[in-house]
């Protein structure tokens, strides 16, 4: 498969979205390993990524994707499209049917994880509307921080469902 999208399937912002964590996935993964566990090379990995018309509708391919989300430190690609869909996904120790080891951190330490992931934001936040406008590498720190407020608050979640099952 190439890698194609059907131009009515999906529209620009859910492109967007997915270029934009396949690149997250392959810069975790890191450029030089990424082509090793997929067999393509750098420009084509950048390819998959580039919001550039000329590839406007190209995506990286699900086996690529199943490679480099093994290798990562996250699965964005796959909580992308989880997202995209109304879905979301468990990652990770915290999953919804494991077993809290002893020492695992309770419901307290998230919500001061949350407390401080919010914080975080909203200091980054007042900086970048310090001059009425987000620029680009504001807007990235700003989503960057959003998404390590998300990530707390799944782990929270998932700590609290599985507190209410014992």
């Amino acid at each position: 498969m190439s890698g194609a999208v059907d131009e009515g399937t999906m529209g620009d912002k859910a492109k967007t979205y997915l270029k934009r964590h396949t690149e997250r996935l392959i810069k975790d993964v890191g450029f030089a390993a990424a082509c090793d566990l997929t067999g393509r090379s750098k420009a084509t990995l950048g390819r998959y990524f580039s919001e550039a018309e000329e590839h406007a509708d190209r995506f990286i391919p699900v086996d690529a994707v199943a490679a480099l989300e093994a290798a990562a430190s996250f699965p964005h690609v796959t909580a992308a499209l989880a997202e995209l869909n109304g879905g979301q996904i468990a990652y990770g120790s915290a999953r919804r049917n494991s077993v809290r080891a002893p020492g695992e951190p309770g419901v307290n330490s998230h919500v001061i994880a949350l407390s401080q992931r919010f914080a975080i934001l909203m200091a980054e936040y007042h900086l970048s509307i310090e001059d009425g406008v987000i620029s680009v590498n504001e807007a990235r720190r700003l989503l960057e921080e959003t998404l390590e407020l998300q990530r707390v608050l799944v782990d929270m979640k998932l700590r609290l469902e599985a507190d209410s099952r014992g």
